[in-house]
């Protein structure tokens, strides 16, 4: 019988900072972020199980440094407790990629010390987040992003920036949010990348902006990840 795996990508070297590793991508999300790069596995459906997963792990002992779960959202599904602890049993530093939007989740993979590294995605300020994301779960993104910046594990926040969703007033006002939560370090930015399948087929071409990095503050440096 399928399981929530939708596929597994088995080598990178951009997914996990500074470490070889694979990527385990779930399938389903609880949002429908329009410039989505994955609408197949958001709206897809599992088709491996964890056991499977595992022995794909077994086999790249020595060879991986990391694992990433990604998505789609891992988070939704309660097999990453048990996966993500054999994953750590296997000798694996596990990154997780999240939207932010199950804290309480999150603060259980904390406590329970089955992450090492995760990217927090900030998809949008609170006045265009629902617009974006089709969702109203900010107040939960805001949850998890507080209780990483006390959780004593490295992670990061990033945003994809599609033009026609977003643009240097919206980054500004993301600025601004991070600063009134207390947040120090660095922001990722990351353009859109044209000319792959995403979820609202009616967004058009996405235009470059200019110098992201100047919404740098004193605490925040706006960094731009070159695709």
């Amino acid at each position: 019988m399928p399981g929530p795996i939708y596929n597994i990508t088995p080598f990178t070297l951009l997914d996990y900072p500074g470490k070889a590793a694979c990527i385990i991508w779930f399938a389903g999300c609880n949002m429908r972020c329009r410039y989505c790069y994955n609408p197949e596995i958001v709206l897809g459906k599992g088709r491996e199980d964890v056991t499977e997963a595992l022995a794909f792990l077994r086999s790249r002992r020595g060879l991986l440094e990391g694992v990433v779960l990604s998505g789609g959202e891992c988070t939704l599904h309660r097999s990453i407790f048990p996966l993500l602890a054999s994953i750590k049993e296997l000798g694996f530093f596990a990154k997780v990629d999240t939207n932010g939007s199950r804290p309480v989740v999150m603060q259980a993979l904390v406590k329970q010390g089955l992450i090492d590294y995760v990217a927090l995605d900030f998809k949008a300020p609170e006045y265009r987040y629902s617009t974006v994301t089709q969702s109203n779960l900010f107040p939960a993104f805001i949850e998890s992003l507080l209780l990483l910046m006390d959780a004593g594990i490295p992670f990061e926040v990033r945003t994809t920036v599609h033009c026609d969703l977003m643009g240097m007033e919206e980054l500004q006002a993301m600025v601004a949010s991070l600063q009134n939560v207390g947040y120090r370090g660095n922001y990722y930015i990351q353009h859109f990348v044209n000319n792959v399948p995403v979820l609202d087929r009616t967004l058009g071409r996405s235009s470059q902006l200019v110098n992201p990095e100047r919404l740098s503050t004193k605490d925040i440096r706006v960094v731009l990840r070159r695709s």
